[in-house]
Formats: C-alpha cells, sequence, structure tokens
C-alpha cells in the first residue's frame, strides 16, 4: 500500500544514524563533556552553599529570640511577618504585570516559534541543554516591555516530558502545540519564515504579520543545513539575521535558541540591528580579526547561561512558595 510504504520511509530515515563526527567534533564533544562535568559540580557546591546559609540564618534567628524578652520576641515575628508579606505583594504585583504583558502578547504580538521536532536527533545532554535555553527564552520574554508571543510546536515524547518537569511550565502563558508548525499554521503557510543562517535572504526588519521560526537542535554542528533544506522542502519562505552587516563573528554565524529570541526581543524593544547584536552575542564570537580556534572551543557550551538559568529556577520555585504561603495566610486569616 502506498501509505504503508511512506510510513516505513519515514520510519527508516529516523532510524538512520548519525554522521560520523569530525576530529574537530570530538575534540568539542570532548570538552563539552568535561564542562558538563564540571558544570555539575558547581551546581552541587552552590546548592550547599544555600543550605549552609540557610542553617546560619536560620541559627541567627534563633539565638536572637533566645536573647530577647517575651515583647521583643513578638515585635521580631511581627516586624519579619510584614518583610515577608511586603516582599509577597511586591512578587505578587510584579508577577501580575508580566501577565498582563503577556495576555497582551498573545493577541497582538510577534508570533515567534520554536520547533521542536528535532528530538530525535539529539541526545539527553543535548536535549536538557535545549530545555534550559527554553526556560530562559520564557524569562526573558516575561521581563520584556515588548513581549513576543512564544510558540512551542511539535512538542512531543522526551522533550515535552523535560518540559514538563520545569517548575511552573503547565502555567506558562505560551502555545504548547503537539502538532507540527505547518499543520498548527496550514492556513498561514505564506506568513511562515524560517531563520536559518543558510538562508541567501537577509532579514532586514521584523514584519508583525510574519511567523518567524527557529529550529530547536542543540546539534554540536553535525547537522549542517538541515533547518534550510526543511523549509525548502516544505516551500516555506527563509531569512537570515542581518549579523554580517553590523559585526565579524569568530566562527559561525549560527547561535543558540536563546540567543536568537533574546535578539529578537531586543529589536521588538529598540528597532535596531547594531543594538541587539551587541547586547546578546557573547564577545567571544565577535571579533575584527581572525581568532583562535582553540579559545571558540575552550568555552563551547557556556551560551546556556547557567548562572541565569539558576536564577530563573530560583525565581519559579520562588514564586510556587509564595503561592503557597498566601494559600497559609488566607486559611489562617
Amino acid at each position: 500500500m502506498a501509505g504503508e510504504e511512506e510510513v516505513e520511509v519515514d520510519v527508516e530515515q529516523q532510524q538512520q544514524p548519525c554522521p560520523p563526527l569530525s576530529k574537530n567534533a570530538q575534540k568539542k564533544l570532548l570538552k563539552q563533556q568535561r564542562y558538563e562535568v564540571k558544570k555539575a559540580e558547581k551546581k552541587a557546591l552552590l546548592k550547599e552553599q544555600k543550605k549552609r546559609e540557610g542553617e546560619r540564618k536560620r541559627k541567627e534567628w534563633e539565638e536572637k529570640l533566645a536573647g530577647a524578652t517575651e515583647e521583643e520576641k513578638q515585635q521580631l515575628i511581627e516586624s519579619r511577618k510584614c518583610l515577608r508579606k511586603e516582599r509577597m505583594d511586591q512578587r505578587s504585583d510584579e508577577k501580575g504585570k508580566k501577565m498582563q504583558r503577556l495576555t497582551k502578547a498573545k493577541e497582538n504580538g510577534q508570533n515567534v516559534v520554536i520547533d521542536l521536532e528535532f528530538d530525535h536527533l539529539m541526545n539527553s545532554s543535548e536535549l536538557h541543554s535545549l530545555v534550559q535555553q527554553i526556560m530562559y527564552c520564557y524569562a526573558v520574554n516575561g521581563r520584556c516591555s515588548c513581549p513576543a508571543h512564544i510558540w512551542l510546536t511539535g512538542c512531543q515524547g522526551e522533550m515535552q516530558a523535560q518540559l514538563q518537569r520545569l517548575p511552573g511550565f503547565d502555567k506558562w502563558v505560551i502555545e504548547k502545540e503537539n502538532r507540527p508548525y505547518i499543520e498548527a499554521f496550514q492556513d498561514q503557510k505564506e506568513r511562515l519564515v524560517y531563520l536559518t543562517a543558510d538562508s541567501e535572504t537577509t532579514l532586514d526588519v521584523l514584519d508583525p504579520k510574519h511567523i518567524y521560526i527557529i529550529g530547536g537542535l542543540v546539534d554540536r554542528n553535525r547537522w549542517k543545513g538541515l533547518t534550510m533544506k526543511k523549509a525548502e522542502d516544505q516551500g516555506i519562505q527563509t531569512a537570515k539575521l542581518p549579523i554580517g552587516t553590523y559585526l565579524k563573528m569568530s566562527s559561525s554565524q549560527v547561535l543558540t535558541v536563546n540567543q536568537v529570541v533574546e535578539i529578537l526581543l531586543k529589536y521588538l524593544e529598540t528597532g535596531d540591528w547594531k543594538t541587539s547584536f551587541f547586547e546578546v552575542i557573547p564577545q567571544r564570537k565577535r571579533c575584527e580579526g581572525d581568532n583562535d580556534i582553540e579559545q571558540d572551543e575552550d568555552t563551547e557550551g557556556k551560551d546556556d547561561h547557567e548562572i541565569k538559568i539558576r536564577d530563573i529556577e530560583l525565581e519559579e520555585e520562588s514564586e510556587e512558595k509564595d503561592d503557597q504561603g498566601s494559600k497559609r495566610q488566607c486559611i489562617e486569616s
């Protein structure tokens, strides 16, 4: 049967082995693995430091109460409650304003799609890296004065499972679409524009009527030209960011997902590509002349913004705790 033959071809394509890594790519992969080990150690150290800091503050508080009279104890406790309430009210206000901005963007903001149909081409470490980048994208978008409306399309399997484990993911003001973007926007195909460094068309301005697609792929340069070929096969428009017009890159013009999203957000705020590029693209990726390739390899993988990501994780956890605290206050009152 024709339909069965098509299914068999698709299965064969998905089961094709990954192309062999070049020596340079193997070297990068080894350095990335070493970096991941150091990153895990650093995360464990930060967690231990946070635990010790919490214990220190708790001990100080207990000693302060132990040396106070009953009247002073009540004053200290009431003062602490007031400070906590002020902090919770401030966070609640900030969260409310963020939700208003994101809701407005959902109605008439710039649509930006992250294409998640490449999960079968990534290993678990690369999938985790992409999930972290998506979390960063959402956090930056929420803080932006002119946010976009973000779509996650083709969100299935392990990718979907990892995203579901993120704190507060079910409350994100974002479109979570299991279908591929080509199906989700089948009536707006002429508005789709795939952003790829391989395109011959340079993006001059962001058209609010267009829907810009970013390939959700952490590939360590294994799948060159993949997104361009996909767009050509689907018959949709392509474009590349005008990076070469404003700066010279030390290596390729391929950026991480979070960098592309942040560049688009900066442009929506400023209307200036140059400002957007220089504020987002790391200096190590920019150069006036030829840079040492070894330097770029040594820092490979640091674009996950691990420190900022940790801040975002803490922020999400704090919001969850504040919600629980508000519920407790309601019950107590």
